[in-house]
């Protein structure tokens, strides 16, 4: 602790005594300094966002220095025209978008164009729609019985053939038959 009762304000850089003192990544602020650089909000150690030297709310720090473009709004669905400018961000220049002939498609291109058929039905399963059973990729909607068209789950089905199945139906028509192995819960059934 330095001559003068204590460690200097990283705001106002006057001396900062222990009953007003705030602390943040390694410095020492009074309670009344410890504002957001831009909005003058005050801070505590929840809303705080730290860039080198300076602090501010999280709000100012997102608008500041986050991620900036389409998808990146100010939250709960609002459309926000603000530029920045009063933040000291410049506003870019408006650029305009053109196709490209790329013969090297990235990685990200080459996937969705090679991505799984689903046996059902043959039509391609993207990711979000995907669901992964009896060795293949398959629909939501098409992850059924082949039988009575049950929906399915990976712990409840049996495939056949590249085919899948409900576990009462693989047994119905794919398990042991004849006398002694009955269709249900002590049921006796001769089979012919």
């Amino acid at each position: 602790m330095p001559l003068g009762g204590g460690n200097k304000c990283g705001c106002c850089k006057k001396t900062v005594y222990f009953a007003e003192e705030v602390q943040c990544e390694g410095q020492s602020f009074h309670k009344s300094c410890f504002l957001c650089m831009v909005c003058r909000k005050n801070l505590d150690s929840t809303t705080v966002a730290v860039h080198q030297d300076e602090i501010y709310c999280k709000s100012c720090y997102g608008k500041k220095y986050g991620p900036k473009g389409y998808g990146f709004g100010g939250g709960a669905g609002t459309l926000s025209m603000d530029t920045g400018e009063a933040l000291g961000i410049k506003p870019a220049g408006q650029t305009s978008h053109r196709l490209t002939n790329n013969p090297n498609p990235s990685k990200f291109a080459q996937k969705l164009g090679g991505s799984d058929v689903c046996p059902r039905c043959g039509n391609a399963v993207y990711a979000a729609e995907k669901v992964v059973g009896g060795g293949n990729s398959w629909h939501k909607s098409c992850f059924r019985c082949a039988k009575c068209g049950k929906s399915l789950e990976s712990t409840t089905l049996a495939d056949k053939d590249g085919e899948i199945y409900c576990k009462g139906c693989y047994a119905k028509n794919f398990g042991p038959k004849g006398f002694g192995f009955g269709q249900g819960a002590g049921a006796l059934a001769h089979a012919q």
